[in-house]
């Protein structure tokens, strides 16, 4: 389900596909949209995974038009009513967030002082959960929980991994920063109490960076090892700096 917050930010969620160069454009997949060439529908779950936890992807408008997005994998993984996009950067009212963020159940995945460890969420009481989730780059994600007091008054729950993302076509902020799918489906897993989740959603990831790596794209390494390492070519603005030296 996808809701907007303007009319201006209608788009229907695909995949996209990959860029297509030849005068004809190439055999599509009806299921994935994406060339048939590079269809992701083998590495989908054959039927969609039923869960408990009603995901809600809040997304940054300018998600929508970056071909390689993670979220349509996630929406094509689980049930239609399980996945609500709702695309905006300030929500003066929203009846569905105002809904779903009064709710005592809701939970939003997002990092900072107040996030709780996700694993220490009750999940033996048979209540279902809202997951809320803020799709786009971080300097997006934090302008839009800045920008929304309804995402500020969530409980807000965070992961404690240590693991890299697979999402290497994609530059990361940290070693530890994950796409939003995997961030999902590592949160459903532990929600739902099905382990097996997380391998199930991120397997369509991994062939989508498999094929772009195929077609002559190159692994990214996320800023916070470049920067370590003496790699990073873009200058640092200096309320960057201080951020991370402080």
């Amino acid at each position: 389900m996808v809701s907007n917050s303007t009319a201006a930010d209608e788009v229907f969620l695909d995949l996209g596909g990959l860029p297509v160069e030849e005068s004809e454009k190439r055999p599509t997949c009806k299921r994935c949209a994406r060339p048939m060439s590079v269809c992701l529908c083998p590495f989908l779950p054959s039927e969609r995974i039923q869960v408990s936890t009603n995901v809600y992807i809040v997304q940054h408008p300018h998600e929508v038009v970056r071909v390689l997005r993670t979220v349509p994998i996630l929406d094509m993984s689980l049930p239609e009513n399980k996945v609500h996009v709702i695309r905006g950067r300030r929500f003066n009212r929203h009846a569905l967030l105002d809904k779903i963020t009064s709710d005592p159940n809701t939970l939003l995945l997002f990092p900072g002082p107040n996030a709780v460890d996700i694993e220490t969420i009750p999940r033996d009481t048979g209540q279902s959960y809202n997951l809320i989730l803020i799709d786009g780059t971080w300097p997006q994600a934090r302008g839009i929980y800045s920008n929304n007091r309804f995402l500020q008054r969530t409980k807000q729950v965070k992961l404690s991994l240590n693991c890299v993302s697979e999402y290497v076509i994609r530059t990361q902020p940290t070693d530890t920063a994950l796409s939003t799918l995997e961030a999902a489906a590592f949160a459903l897993a532990i929600l739902d109490n099905k382990p097996e989740l997380t391998e199930i959603l991120t397997r369509p990831l991994r062939a989508l960076c498999d094929f772009q790596l195929e077609h002559g794209a190159v692994a990214h390494q996320s800023k916070e090892y470049l920067k370590k390492n003496g790699l990073y070519k873009k200058k640092i603005p200096n309320n960057q700096k201080k951020r991370e030296e402080g």
